[in-house]
């Protein structure tokens, strides 16, 4: 009782999860939105930087949550530091994940222990296991939290997951909290739930056409079913 007193004290005090961040949109509006809007459209895109944008905001999700999520939060943080790295060695050579993963691939690279490309395809299904408990969380009210991270795993990690792994995330279950905490948590800033539901949408929208670009990157090169231990 008094670590679920705690948490939603927490969750009540101000805690800001920026789902609007999460969901890559600016603030402002009018003249100043327009302006914003145009820059952006004028800038080239990255998808390296789009992915490590959207890992370092997941990043702040986590650790507003908690403990809870521990294991994934270790993997993403060392995932995207390896890829930030290659990225800041040369900004334009490494702009797009297709260009990190054929370099990795042409090397022989590509399947080793700490290359980027098992990066890029870590921090792809970290994004959908988020994206899927976040939806599951949303439309599945009947469900308990433990329930839904179960299901969660079990659609997007699990199955790359050796037994060291898949260990280390039953351990981590039993420090889930209480559905009604997530979602005091999640909602940050947001007035009521549907803010949240509609944020969740957008977030959905903003993250779906970079997964589909690594999974069709990975199944190019076969590298979309590697495993961890």
């Amino acid at each position: 009782m008094e670590r679920k007193r705690k948490e939603m004290e927490k969750a009540k005090s101000g805690l800001r999860l920026t789902m609007e961040e999460l969901c890559l949109c600016s603030s402002g509006d009018g003249e100043e939105e327009t302006q914003v809007q145009v820059k952006v459209q004028e800038q080239p895109r990255s998808s390296t930087m789009d992915l490590l944008s959207i890992s370092k905001q997941l990043l702040h999700v986590l650790d507003e949550i908690g403990p809870t999520l521990l294991v994934l939060r270790q993997d993403i943080e060392q995932n995207v530091q390896r890829l930030q790295d290659l990225h800041e060695r040369d900004s334009s050579k490494y702009a797009t994940l297709m260009a990190i993963v054929t370099e990795e691939v042409e090397q022989g690279t590509a399947k080793k222990t700490k290359s980027c490309t098992r990066a890029i395809i870590w921090l792809s299904r970290s994004i959908s296991f988020s994206k899927y408990l976040l939806e599951k969380l949303l439309k599945a009210p009947e469900s308990s939290l433990e329930e839904i991270v179960e299901e969660a795993y079990a659609k997007t990690l699990k199955p790359w997951h050796g037994w060291i792994s898949s260990a280390a995330y039953k351990v981590a279950t039993k420090l889930i909290p209480e559905r009604e905490v997530l979602i005091a948590l999640l909602m940050g800033n947001c007035q009521d739930f549907e803010d949240l539901a509609e944020d969740a949408k957008m977030l959905t929208h903003a993250v779906q056409p970079l997964l589909e670009e690594i999974d069709a990157i990975s199944a190019k090169h076969n590298i979309d079913k590697l495993k961890s231990s």
